[in-house]
């Protein structure tokens, strides 16, 4: 097994730092090289001030008609030539390999999200969620790319120097390294001080983020609505209060008053003993010259180093804050054994399950559905008829019983493997703002454009998608917003019929249509459920009077269970809600 292959297959570590380090594993060449290039560059940005000392003692020692003159000029232009190589390689290198490891990083994020059970998400936004991810990205990317070019350049820096001072003097080294040191552990107190209040502060803003992607233009509510601008509003000044102490703990380092007379002090003492040493005849005037240098370099090159090290501390508290949302233990376990195509068969046996706050839902439901049986679930709101599609999918584990496709435990197969033998039509298609093609395709990308086509002319949307502009091309907005209701589930039909599984969930697939393209869908939905086991939650009942069996749930129980021309005949729950229907369609 290849080492990339090993690691693709290890948990996300919980720590930002074992998490970041996974993506450098991933591309040992890569990053390697780069740092090659980065110290290299450094390297020679240092040996350019020992050539401009080469270059300074030739021309105030030697003679002016001289040839040596030329080496050290051709050695100091040389270094320059090759610090700018490097400088653009390494450049071109890291950024292709931040960029494919950020990319790496949330594809992660994402694929380990979407293991959590259905009540995870129940207790978490989807838009806050979105945003963690995305700013993991971006912090991420900062660290990597604060690391690799203004990070180590300044250490490399340092070492640099201090092995050139040390030829001149040993006190001047010695001297440099206290300050380095002093400097070090400033930073180090200001950053830790910082991280803490950078995690208060990147917690407060995602829960910003949640009240922010309550709304959109297409849910209906107005963008002036005092209840989500309230919100947001009162979230944001907590959030804004978080933010000044996560900047004061760097302001230090960004503070003109300390940072820049610090530096200079230092800088003009270092000065001032190199020109006295070399009165006393001790060094040369282009000692003098490369001590400045170095010195200036060095000390602005330890405040940027400490910039980008608070830096990274609050980028670093963006992670460790998106780790602890979503790199939680998966509550569901999986299997890389696959499911068969199955002939359809389902049980429930003896099946308890509760919310997460503990309500219950169902107490020890039994429920048998013979293959190729069309089972329609009615009820009152709350009766638990979504929970019961939810845990067919195994979107969440039942809290005691079984749940078997074909006399097979679903826990005992793989996720993905179980889903692809439930094909789902919901009330509402989720939809993308990519093309129609890729947009049914869904969940199958690699469905020949023949069995794409075929699956849009069983569910009777063949004639309107060629009728646009760009035919399968054409790009449909954010949730198919530039699509009609009756469209939009036509496509979700076709997604339906391309992916030909043996089991077909409908969940309210027809309840928000008019009665015109409701009789076009139904037509559709009889050719799909044609050889299906079917589970189909209706409000509208006449959806399911035709089916073979009709069962009632009130409170997580099945209170009435038969064949729906049965039901209708007697005095039961069935009759009662149809009677009630009836009633509403005639008054309204």
């Amino acid at each position: 097994m290849e080492r990339e292959d090993v690691i693709e297959e290890e948990p996300l570590a919980d720590q930002p730092v074992a998490f970041l380090w996974r993506y450098v594993r991933r591309r040992p060449w890569h990053f390697s090289v780069m740092l090659f290039l980065v110290v290299g560059a450094a390297s020679c940005a240092v040996a350019v001030q020992y050539g401009m000392k080469l270059l300074v003692d030739v021309m105030t020692l030697g003679d002016r008609a001289s040839a040596h003159l030329w080496w050290p000029f051709s050695l100091f232009i040389g270094l320059i030539v090759l610090e700018n190589i490097f400088w653009r390689l390494g450049g071109w290198l890291g950024c292709r390999t931040v960029v494919a490891s950020c990319a790496d990083l949330r594809v992660d994020l994402f694929s380990h999200l979407t293991g959590h059970p259905m009540r995870y998400f129940s207790q978490h936004f989807a838009g806050a969620l979105a945003n963690r991810i995305s700013s993991a990205g971006a912090a991420a990317g900062s660290i990597y790319g604060g690391l690799a070019w203004k990070i180590i350049p300044p250490c490399v820096d340092f070492l640099g120097a201090v092995i050139v001072l040390c030829t001149v003097s040993i006190g001047m080294a010695g001297a440099l390294i206290a300050c380095v040191i002093v400097v070090g552990l400033m930073i180090t107190f200001f950053g830790i001080r910082g991280r803490a209040r950078h995690i208060d502060f990147a917690s407060q803003s995602a829960r910003v983020g949640e009240r922010l992607s309550i709304w959109s233009p297409t849910s209906g509510r107005s963008r002036h609505s005092p209840l989500v601008t309230g919100s947001v509003r009162g979230l944001s000044a907590p959030s804004a209060s978080k933010l000044e102490p996560s900047v004061a703990a760097g302001s230090i380092w960004k503070s003109p008053s300390v940072a820049r007379y610090f530096l200079s002090f230092m800088a003009g003492g270092m000065l001032i003993w190199a020109i006295s040493l070399w009165r006393d005849t001790g060094i040369t005037a282009g000692d003098v010259v490369m001590i400045s240098a170095l010195t200036f370099r060095i000390l602005h090159g330890s405040r940027d180093l400490a910039l980008a090290l608070v830096d990274t501390s609050q980028q670093l508290g963006d992670i460790a804050e998106t780790l602890r949302i979503i790199v939680q233990p998966h509550a569901l376990s999986d299997t890389p054994e696959e499911m068969q195509a199955p002939r359809g068969s389902i049980k429930f046996i003896d099946v308890s399950y509760s919310y997460s706050d503990g309500r219950d839902v169902f107490k020890h439901l039994f429920l048998d559905i013979p293959a190729g049986q069309t089972v329609g679930v009615v009820g009152a709101s709350g009766a638990g008829k979504s929970t019961l599609i939810h845990l067919l999918q195994r979107l969440d584990d039942v809290r005691s019983g079984i749940i078997l496709i074909d006399d097979r435990d679903i826990r005992s197969v793989s996720q993905d493997s179980l889903r692809r033998q439930i094909a789902v039509v919901p009330q509402e298609a989720a939809l993308f703002n990519r093309s129609i093609f890729e947009n049914i395709a869904y969940g199958q990308p690699q469905a020949a454009d023949h069995d794409v086509f075929g699956a849009a002319r069983q569910a009777y949307c063949d004639v309107f998608i060629r009728a646009l502009p760009h035919g399968y091309g054409t790009l449909i907005g954010e949730r198919g917003a530039r699509l009609s209701g009756g469209q939009r589930q036509r496509l979700g039909l076709a997604r339906a019929f391309l992916k030909n599984a043996p089991i077909l969930v409908l969940d309210e697939a027809t309840s928000a249509l008019d009665s015109q393209t409701e009789s076009v869908i139904r037509t559709a939905l009889t050719a799909l459920m044609r050889g299906r086991t079917v589970v189909a939650i209706a409000h509208r009942l006449s959806t399911v009077v035709s089916f073979d069996r009709i069962i009632v749930l009130h409170e997580g129980q099945i209170v009435e269970d038969g064949i729906p021309e049965d039901l209708l005949k007697r005095d039961g729950p069935f009759k009662t809600l149809w009677q009630a229907q009836a009633l509403a369609s005639h008054s309204s």
